[in-house]
């Protein structure tokens, strides 16, 4: 269904808050303003340095703090391909989701440092580390959930399964 993520790894610590990733003093400004901050707080160089497909990996409770979704939109416009984490704060974990990426749980035991080049797949789990020649197994994402981040995200899913079922005459 998808294809592999291949990504440099950005590397974040724990409790790493929604606000760090869409700062509020930019909540009037344009998206694209916005992203220009993302974790600036923990890492000044990352929406400056970031590549589409790049893979943030973040400690335990990963985008905890406020229920923004523009945090994972932040994410969706600089081109995060997906983000990895032990443990998510629960409505950044959906939002990711719903903005299209791939947010997996990342094993305790599996090491990453920033810059390691990784191979994410969403379907089966499985989680490649090159740099360092060591890969783990991370919960796969139920299909239902993979068939939205396939679509982009929650609205082009839904646009994509209403499109259908009115050529289909439901």
């Amino acid at each position: 269904m998808t294809a592999v993520i291949s990504g440099r790894a950005w590397v974040f610590g724990d409790n790493v808050n929604t606000d760090v990733m869409a700062p509020g003093l930019y909540f009037k400004s344009p998206m694209s303003a916005m992203a220009k901050h993302c974790m600036e707080a923990v890492n000044p160089d990352f929406a400056s340095q970031v590549q589409p497909g790049d893979i943030v990996v973040g400690g335990k409770n990963f985008g905890i703090g406020s229920a923004r979704e523009q945090a994972a939109m932040a994410l969706q416009y600089l081109g995060v391909g997906a983000v990895l984490a032990p443990s998510f704060g629960r409505i950044f974990y959906r939002n990711t989701l719903n903005f299209g990426i791939p947010a997996l749980r990342l094993p305790a035991d599996m090491i990453i440092e920033a810059g390691d080049q990784l191979h994410v797949e969403p379907e089966t789990g499985r989680i490649r580390n090159e740099s360092r020649g060591t890969a783990c197994a991370a919960p796969a994402l139920p299909p239902h959930l993979l068939q939205m981040v396939t679509a982009g995200g929650l609205m082009p899913y839904l646009k994509a399964r209403l499109a259908k079922e009115n050529r289909d005459g439901r």
